[in-house]
């Protein structure tokens, strides 16, 4: 069935890049393998969902991430070529790698074996290490992550992407990016990630590899995720026998649930591994690529689709696996004996393969060289006469003659030439001169704040020596004055100054200042401006990120949510979210916190924390019907107690008017009487008298000329102490 994507086949991007098939299909990007026309070269180009494309965030962070990667040297990672934006397209060139990923040879072959373990994760961990001593963390190793060509070579793939992505204004700050399966603890709980967080992921390749499955499972990605953050990795050794201790505490350390106690990066734990691989000597494997990959697919389907036949692979090189075999010392599920065929088909693509039963690595198995196939036998034909045969014998005597006349110029003198004088010259006409002469050439370069750029100003072995041909002669030139180096932002400071060191330059570390692009400690800038030309030894100021710039959070208590928001707008913040929550301070509807409190990185968001407590009505001298009726309207339930009889009227509740309630509890108590003793209120002010008389069940009448709630009562009726009918009015006299 053709999908809308379909369509980019044979399309060309940026009129350089053409598309020749679908290798992969993901949720946010798919995979074509094509040709650079402008260099002939093969390629792999991925090209993201066009919804990214319209995201200037997104577009932003690609672009830097991707430049950030191409600038990584190390065999292990897929080289970056380029990287844009055409039209509704936002795309990465990239090294196409013959061969397939190791899910798929996973799922081909089953669990490995320590040794082949170790030649899998070596590669990654080196790659893995590159990028972080450079600033850079993956967010998402995985098997699907990780490329094996045909030649055997391992390569760590989407570098950056994760956090591209993360970047994009449509993703929703819910979701958690990566792969549930491989996130650390921190990512799970805070979506911070660092190389330590590689280190995790790491320590799950290598369980999966050795088990055959992730340590985790989970009915959904969620679910699958949080586990890790109260579980510890469990052992291979208990899901599979005959894995060495070393690689239980290898898997133990890589994913400690406290980043601290992890490897540091990805050179540390690729260090530990090499060391456990000398103690257990295992031997060296050559790891093979999958026999059934989306990549050789998509070239078959790319040669169909021009009608031209697909090439057919050589014979396999010895000790090569068939599909459905498993790597050497890994027995599959089913085999009774170890290297005997496996009962059932290894799966395929197009069904995503069941995780094999844990099994045993008891042994590794020798790939043996077999003979050469046996030589056709030729004919015999009879010899001939050659009456040239003396002429052959003479001319043997005459190249024989020369060679000795040769190898006596050689021995005397001819193994020996003059080293040229390039005295004037400039260093590209120096080294022309010297090769020229069939000498070959070192450079040497030193800044200079006197000397002219490529001026010679030394040869070893100086000018007129003797010196063999073939030899080496070291020219010695100025660079001319240094410039500050550029750099890549979010660096370490150490890798930055080890720069400035290379370039003459003295590094000093100036104060440092907040940034919402680099982490905290990662160099945002340096004092000159890098390719600023400077004298040898000129001190250059780098400048580290102190990280987010904190901000106070407004308090917004007793406002109403929307009066909130605009608050905390004004101070550079977002609302997350609203919670409702009891606050026995706070009416319903108004805020009564944040969360969190205090401070906040600028830019950050924060939680309205909104009251729905229930206020209590005041339900004094009314029937029960009536106070029940009032109750209901407020949301509550009424427990009556006391006399409850005819006649009858409320004397006070519990929590008393004006109180507030936990919606979570809703009852009020409510005190209902008949009769009720009049309490003495005299000498009371107003308002003290008509709260005492109203929880007493009695209503209030006051008497006096501008009397109000501070006036002094001096005279009640009935007096205090006297027996009324709940509900029975008080009159009160009072003086200003």
């Amino acid at each position: 069935m053709n999908t809308p994507r379909d369509r980019l086949i044979g399309a060309r991007i940026e009129g350089r890049y053409r598309i020749d098939a679908v290798i992969a299909r993901g949720g946010m990007s798919t995979v074509y393998m094509g040709l650079d026309l402008r260099l002939d070269r093969p390629i792999a180009i991925k090209v993201m969902d066009p919804k990214y494309a319209a995201d200037a965030q997104f577009v932003s962070r690609f672009e830097f991430e991707a430049r950030a990667v191409a600038k990584l040297k190390d065999p292990g990672l897929v080289a970056v070529y380029d990287q844009g934006v055409d039209g509704e397209l936002a795309f990465l060139v990239m090294e196409l790698v013959t061969g397939g990923t190791l899910r798929e040879l996973l799922g081909e072959r089953g669990p490995m074996p320590p040794h082949a373990v170790a030649a899998v994760m070596g590669p990654v961990l080196t790659a893995l290490g590159t990028a972080h001593r450079a600033g850079l963390v993956h967010r998402d190793v995985k098997p699907e992550n990780v490329l094996i060509s045909d030649g055997g070579e391992v390569k760590v793939a989407d570098f950056g992407l994760v956090r591209a992505i993360a970047a994009a204004s449509v993703t929703s700050s819910s979701v958690i990016l990566g792969t549930a399966a491989y996130l650390s603890p921190e990512q799970v709980e805070s979506g911070n990630a660092d190389a330590r967080s590689d280190v995790y992921s790491s320590g799950i390749l290598v369980y999966e590899l050795l088990t055959g499955q992730v340590p985790f499972t989970g009915d959904t990605a969620i679910s699958l995720a949080y586990q890790r953050l109260h579980n510890d990795v469990p052992r291979p050794g208990a899901a599979i026998a005959g894995v060495p201790p070393e690689f239980d505490e290898f898997v133990a350390r890589a994913t400690d649930r406290d980043p601290a106690r992890r490897y540091a990066d990805g050179f540390a734990m690729a260090e530990a591994l090499s060391a456990i691989a000398e103690d257990l000597d295992l031997p060296p494997f050559t790891v093979p690529a999958p026999q059934s990959s989306a990549e050789q697919r998509a070239a078959a389907a790319m040669y169909a689709q021009r009608g031209e036949p697909l090439i057919p692979a050589a014979a396999e090189p010895t000790g090569a696996l068939m599909p459905g075999q498993p790597l050497p010392g890994a027995n599959r599920p089913g085999q009774a004996v170890p290297g005997a065929p496996p009962a059932t088909p290894a799966p395929t693509l197009a069904q995503p393969a069941v995780p094999p039963t844990p099994v045993q690595h008891t042994r590794a198995e020798t790939m043996h060289e077999p003979l050469p196939p046996e030589t056709a036998a030729q004919p015999w034909t009879p010899p001939r006469k050659n009456r040239a045969k003396s002429w052959i014998i003479v001319a043997l005597i005459a190249v024989v003659s020369l060679l000795l006349a040769f190898g006596g110029w050689w021995l005397a003198s001819g193994q020996y030439t003059t080293v040229p004088n390039v005295t004037g010259m400039d260093r590209p006409a120096a080294e022309k001169t010297i090769k020229d002469a069939g000498l070959d050439v070192e450079l040497a370069g030193s800044y200079s704040n006197d000397i002219t750029e490529d001026t010679i100003t030394r040869l070893d072995p100086s000018a007129g020596s003797r010196i063999s041909r073939f030899g080496t002669v070291t020219i010695e030139y100025s660079r001319g004055r240094p410039t500050v180096p550029q750099f890549r932002p979010g660096d370490s400071p150490e890798n930055v100054e080890k720069q400035l060191r290379d370039n003459g330059l003295v590094p000093k570390r100036g104060p440092a200042q907040f940034s919402r692009d680099i982490a905290q400690g990662g160099v945002i800038g340096l004092s000159p401006t890098p390719g600023t030309r400077v004298s040898v030894g000129a001190t250059v100021t780098v400048v580290a990120s102190a990280g987010n710039e904190p901000v106070d959070i407004p308090d917004v208590r007793g406002r109403t949510p929307d009066e909130a928001t605009a608050l905390l707008r004004a101070a550079g913040l977002t609302v997350k979210e609203t919670t409702q929550q009891f606050d026995s301070g706070t009416e319903a509807g108004k805020v009564f916190g944040t969360d969190p409190s205090g401070q906040v990185n600028k830019g950050g968001s924060v939680t309205l924390l909104v009251s729905n407590a229930l206020t209590v009505p005041d339900v004094t001298g009314k029937t029960a019907a009536e106070a029940q009726q009032l109750l209901q309207r407020a949301g509550l339930v009424a427990e009556l107690t006391g006399e409850t009889g005819s006649g009858s009227v409320v004397t006070s509740t519990s929590p008393s008017a004006g109180g507030r309630v936990d919606p979570a509890n809703k009852r009020v108590t409510v005190t209902m009487a008949s009769r009720v003793t009049v309490p003495s209120v005299t000498g009371m002010n107003v308002g003290q008298a008509r709260s005492v008389l109203r929880d007493a069940g009695l209503q209030v009448k006051v008497n006096g000329i501008f009397a109000s709630d501070k006036s002094q009562v001096i005279w009640q009726d009935p007096g205090g102490g006297t027996r009324v009918q709940a509900g029975s009015t008080v009159t009160v006299t009072a003086l200003p």
